[in-house]
């Protein structure tokens, strides 16, 4: 064989290893999974990969399957059928050390000392005691909580609470880490660590999945998105590939009662936040008119035109019926 024929051939290989196998390139592969809980089928055909060093967004309301998916991903559950690729190897029990896993359903032993749970957490990834009570002292201090090493998690709040569990996740330097809804239930301020704690992994060359049913957190930070709804796949791609193309959007601030606007026959449709909108007109209004319109009825503070939100792409794809409710809860599939 001519060498000019060998050195392709390796490329390929090293791109996407033998016939059957995971690329090297990407953290995660999924190949037609399904998943059935009796006549119920919570992950319908799914197929994506999510490249190494990048943050992907695994979005959709609650119910949709994005819980499932993730628990198979963690061979807590197994598919009935398709192929799951985890770091290049087919089960994550063969690389559970090299990866950090937040579920939704969170919990800690209340009566244990932070640094010693977070130590432990280590510990069951395969740390010596000592690298894990120097690394639990390192991270609680790095976000700000060393202090609170000898104090018992009972005591905390429970957003702290979710940050000594994240801290957990991230003791043993995993490479790739998966959050299961973890900005529920935190303040504004903790949204922010967690958001920050989540692109620092990112710029340690690191992989991150996470699940939200809120649009605005994963267009804040991740590189792709995935959108499922019913266990299917709806809309996959890049947040520029997501919104090119897409209907213009005014961004509207304001002061005044802005009810009016719904009713005004160039309006499409409005997503009102009080004192801030989103407004999509009709195909062919002047948005100039428009602002001339409302002037006289509103306080305009700004008016832009720009690309349409992710939560305004996600509602025209799959429907009003999946309208994204920030803060609700509901059973995790």
């Amino acid at each position: 064989m001519a060498l000019g024929v060998v050195v392709p051939i390796m490329v390929d290989l090293l791109r996407n290893g033998p016939s059957g196998t995971a690329s090297l390139e990407n953290a995660l592969e999924l190949d037609s999974v399904t998943k059935r809980f009796g006549k119920y089928v919570a992950v319908d055909s799914l197929s994506f990969q999510v490249p190494k060093g990048t943050i992907f967004g695994f979005l959709g309301p609650n119910g949709s399957g994005k819980t499932t998916t993730m628990r198979m991903i963690m061979s807590i559950f197994y598919p009935d059928e398709g192929r799951i690729s985890v770091l290049g190897h087919p089960r994550s029990e063969e690389v559970k050390d090299r990866l950090g896993y937040l579920p939704e359903e969170k919990g800690l032993y209340k009566k244990m000392k932070t640094g010693e749970i977070i130590a432990y957490f280590g510990m069951l990834k395969g740390l010596d005691k000592h690298t894990a009570y120097t690394r639990a002292k390192q991270l609680l201090t790095k976000y700000g909580l060393g202090d609170w090493f000898d104090k018992k998690c009972e005591t905390m709040s429970k957003g702290m609470g979710q940050k000594i569990q994240l801290l957990g996740t991230l003791i043993h330097d995993p490479e790739l880490v998966i959050l299961d809804e973890p900005f529920s239930g935190l303040d504004p301020v903790n949204m922010e660590v967690m958001r920050d704690t989540i692109l620092d992994i990112k710029r340690q060359g690191k992989t991150v999945i996470f699940s939200t049913h809120v649009m605005a957190q994963a267009e804040e930070i991740c590189d792709h998105i995935f959108l499922i709804f019913k266990g299917k796949k709806k809309l996959e791609g890049s947040l520029a590939e997501l919104k090119r193309g897409g209907p213009r959007a005014i961004k509207l601030d304001y002061v005044g009662d802005a009810s009016f606007l719904k009713a005004m026959p160039v309006v499409e449709r409005v997503n009102d936040a009080g004192q801030s909108a989103e407004i999509y007109l009709r195909e062919g209004a002047d948005s100039q008119a428009f602002l001339r319109d409302i002037v006289g009825r509103l306080v305009v503070r700004r008016f832009d035109l720009r690309e349409p939100s992710l939560h305004e792409i996600y509602v025209r794809t799959v429907g009003p019926e999946a309208a994204i409710v920030e803060g609700t809860r509901g059973e995790a599939i």
